[in-house]
């Protein structure tokens, strides 16, 4: 049975629709910077052409006999995205003029994923698509922290309710929501929105926090 981190890591991905306090570990991802809107961007799409090439060039590779050292089965974990904006205020869904957001996207691999593997994986996904530029790719080891976080479901649109239901928990438990230069809104997408409903979109929603008693 392939590992699903989903299942496996349930505080991560499958927290309640009423906000709670996690301590998120750290974990190895691939990500991709850019800016931009991504509803309309073409740079939002290339990122996500990458992460998912590089994954499932990565999760295949044992079709080629060129599986890493201690490679197991698994799903490939879901899109994940970092939110922020020059803008002081930015709570993660404040901002009207979405081309200018900036962004992550990333996707969490499996600890057996080297920089070696990466380089590996990059090879083979350029040879493959040679117009997407894997360059702005990277493998990096993050952990969040201390974060605030619920379930959203629903569509994008409706995400300021969940959001202020969240900064309102953490106030009433001596935390306070701690975004920053480096500490982004954070969202998980559980379901393709281009095959699920508006109304059946299901996102984790995190914003990292620090004790404030």
């Amino acid at each position: 049975m392939p590992i699903d981190f989903r299942k496996t890591d349930k505080e991560l991905y499958q927290p309640g629709t009423s906000p709670s306090i996690i301590d998120v570990p750290e974990m190895i991802f691939i990500t991709v910077d850019g800016q931009g809107n991504p509803n309309t961007g073409a740079a939002y799409q290339d990122a996500l052409e990458v992460l998912f090439g590089l994954s499932y060039s990565i999760k295949m590779s044992k079709m080629s006999g060129t599986q890493p050292e201690g490679y197991f089965e698994y799903v490939v974990p879901p899109l994940e995205g970092l939110w922020w904006s020059e803008d002081k205020d930015f709570n993660g869904t404040n901002l009207l003029d979405k081309d200018r957001l900036f962004w992550t996207s990333l996707i969490r691999q499996p600890d057996f994923v080297t920089p070696e593997v990466f380089e590996f994986a990059k090879a083979a996904f350029s040879k493959k698509k040679p117009r997407l530029d894997t360059s702005k790719a990277r493998l990096e080891r993050t952990s969040e922290g201390l974060c605030v976080q619920a379930m959203h479901i629903g569509p994008y649109e409706d995400e300021p309710a969940t959001v202020a239901a969240m900064e309102r928990y953490a106030g009433e438990n001596g935390y306070a929501i701690d975004i920053n230069e480096t500490r982004r809104h954070h969202e998980i997408y559980l379901a393709d929105p281009r095959k699920v409903a508006p109304e059946q979109l299901r996102t984790v929603i995190r914003h990292p926090v620090r004790k404030t008693s």
